[in-house]
């Protein structure tokens, strides 16, 4: 989501969550959690301790949903629903388990399942601006902008001023007052934000400015997001993008060093070689067409963005890039997904087949200088 494995997610998704206020202890003395001796995360004391002790499963689960968000690993989800899936089985699921079941949900492009949790924690707690943030983050995947901008309207009675601002100017950028969102973003003050809501900030700029034409802009905020969130990939996948769009496949390479293991980066490492006709390109093809195998077996859709534009820009097999690109398109509609829709229909030579994507720009009055490429306007 928004050019991510998960997510991103975006990337609001990787801040669901994180505006609650923070229970602060009152000194450095004050115990929090009673764990045994030498336990760690994985251990089975603390895993069982989970069963219990919400005040442990939530932050264990957290932490899973983190690492499965920085390394691109998958299984860290498993671990995260496992932790919750006790929780969800009793008679009265705390709102806070229902909103992290959900975004784990969302983080597996499971939209709709993750709407229906957010619909329980909301019932159950109409403040909860967690679940509002992650609902308007998931409504904003799928392209639903007026319900997403209802959700960041009921933020505004609970969550930090700023916080409103980024979710409904992040929205307005996309439903033709992109320069006006830009400019309000800008205006936002970074230091009083907190660290995670700063990278948000800089992620909609970089994501703004590369719509709005400014490349050169858009690799400063995407750059300056990272020194603030290594660890998001969006970021640094969006960044490579810009790299690669200008043709600077070895600074990509660079960026993206020590991140092969994630396939929306190994994407991109795939097209730099390909560019650079580095001899390690076939490697790298061969294991990401195995990913892609892999999870179009087991019916998973996370990467399918991905493997359309690895079909369209890397393997040259347009009529298999639309046929990826259309799939995907049922599970998400954010710009990208537009974006590639457009290419490999052009590509295959099959406009009609896009004309979902320019009914969905037409309707929003979306704005992207990256289309006039393709010869197509809102």
């Amino acid at each position: 989501m928004r050019r991510q494995a998960f997510a991103l997610l975006s990337l609001l998704a990787p801040l669901a969550g994180v505006w609650a206020a923070p229970y602060v202890p009152r000194s450095d003395a004050q115990i929090l959690a009673d764990l045994p001796a030498g336990a760690r995360h994985a251990s089975v004391a603390t895993r069982e301790l989970t069963r219990t002790r919400l005040d442990i499963a939530l932050p264990l689960a957290q932490f899973y949903i983190a690492r499965a968000r920085a390394t691109g690993d998958l299984r860290f989800l498993g671990y995260a629903e496992a932790i919750l899936t006790p929780w969800m089985n009793r008679p009265e699921v705390p709102t806070a388990v229902l909103v992290l079941h959900a975004t784990v949900l969302q983080s597996r492009h499971l939209f709709d399942a993750s709407l229906s949790e957010l619909e329980r924690a909301l019932a159950q707690d109409p403040t909860d601006a967690q679940a509002w943030l992650t609902r308007a983050t998931v409504l904003r995947v799928l392209g639903r902008y007026a319900e997403a901008n209802a959700a960041c309207g009921h933020l505004a009675a609970t969550a930090d001023p700023a916080i409103t601002t980024l979710c409904v100017q992040g929205l307005h950028g996309l439903t033709g007052h992109l320069p006006g969102a830009y400019a309000a973003i800008m205006a936002l003050p970074q230091q009083a934000l907190p660290p995670e809501a700063r990278a948000w900030r800089y992620s909609e700029l970089g994501e703004m400015a590369e719509r709005l034409g400014d490349d050169r802009a858009a690799e400063h905020w995407l750059r300056e997001g990272l020194a603030v969130a290594p660890d998001d990939f969006y970021m640094r996948a969006a960044c490579a993008d810009v790299l690669l769009r200008q043709r600077r496949a070895p600074e990509a390479l660079q960026l993206l060093a020590g991140y092969e293991s994630m396939e929306p980066m190994l994407l991109r490492i795939a097209i730099a070689q390909r560019m650079l006709r580095d001899r390690g390109s076939a490697r790298t093809n061969d294991l990401l067409s195995t990913a892609f195998s892999v999870e179009q077996q087991r019916g998973d859709a996370v990467h399918r963005r991905e493997q359309a534009r690895f079909l369209l820009d890397v393997s040259w097999q347009p009529a298999a890039a639309l046929a990826a690109a259309q799939q995907n398109w049922q599970v998400q509609r954010e710009p990208e997904d537009l974006l590639i829709l457009l290419r490999a229909a052009q590509a295959a030579q099959a406009p009609a087949a896009a004309a979902p994507a320019r009914e969905f720009l037409r309707r929003n009055q979306l704005q992207d200088a990256r289309l006039a490429s393709l010869g197509v306007s809102p």
